[in-house]
């Protein structure tokens, strides 16, 4: 598929009201006059003539169908938990609560400990896809664009007591994926140079509290868009609106020695070249 945008922005304006428009390169969004789209989703939009000014920056999507994980999907970061090199892409899921907006705080449940981010380039599915087949397919045909995200974990709920390794329950709390600040197309013109078969080389940073805590380049993952589209879709349906986030580099909390787990008040941002920066505060 071929997004009428470039970096789309959702927002509200000065009057209240929800809108898409074509965001500028400008690191900071609040306060631009920008180009609006008519539509209430990113994948059915039509240009209009008109302009707003952007008064808050909201979640890129209104809402999702599900959310799909990969663990273990950047080399460095397999090499820090010291685990096999997984043959397949390990797969969780977030429910659609767990969406949230780029700059939004996120509140932590009594109930989680061990609190850990996970910085992550995210694919945003566009046209529904089923039986993907890598060398095959395209997989622009069905990314509506990329966007930022932080793949927010209670390492607690991870541990096998309490999981029994299963990954997705210390995931799946309300607001543990955030996202934004926009999507942008595989056609912009900062990203388009560095796609090749669906995935972006742009370099990726997660900071705490200003402190550089990961860097990598997406280049460093393990399973590729067209991988992880091909075993996604083998035998179901990827609906549109699906958020992808592709996995975490090196350097999350709980592989530090000690770990260094977030704090309330604790303030993560997340940074990907040609896309933007998200940056939300963990209040437990």
């Amino acid at each position: 598929m071929s997004p009428i945008f470039q970096r789309l922005v959702r927002f509200r304006d000065d009057q209240g009201l929800i809108r898409y428009g074509e965001a500028p390169n400008d690191k900071e969004l609040v306060g631009m006059q920008v180009p609006i789209y008519d539509g209430d989703v990113p994948w059915n939009l039509c240009t209009s003539t008109q302009k707003a000014r952007i008064s808050e920056v909201l979640c890129p999507l209104p809402s999702v169908p599900i959310i799909y994980g990969i663990g273990m999907n950047y080399k460095r970061h397999i090499e820090e938990v010291k685990l096999p090199i997984p043959q397949y892409p390990v797969i969780f899921t977030k429910p659609p609560d767990s969406l949230a907006g780029p700059f939004e705080d996120i509140p932590v449940d009594s109930s989680c400990e061990n609190m850990d981010y996970e910085g992550e380039l995210c694919a945003i599915i566009g046209t529904d896809c089923k039986n993907f087949i890598k060398g095959t397919h395209d997989p622009l045909d069905y990314i509506l664009g990329y966007s930022v995200g932080n793949d927010v974990s209670s390492r607690f709920w991870q541990e096998p007591p309490q999981s029994g390794n299963q990954h997705g329950y210390a995931k799946s709390f309300d607001k543990f994926a955030p996202i934004g600040p926009v999507i942008v197309s595989a056609g912009a013109a900062r990203i388009k140079d560095s796609i090749q078969n669906g995935d972006p080389d742009l370099q990726l940073r997660t900071l705490v509290n200003g402190e550089e805590r990961q860097i990598s380049r997406t280049s460093d993952l393990l399973f590729g868009i067209s991988d992880i589209l091909e075993h996604l879709s083998r035998g179901k349906t990827l609906r549109k609106g699906t958020v992808i986030m592709t996995g975490t580099p090196g350097g999350v909390a709980a592989f530090m020695q000690p770990p260094r787990w977030l704090g309330s008040g604790d303030v993560v941002e997340i940074e990907i070249e040609g896309i933007g920066k998200i940056k939300n505060r963990i209040l437990i």
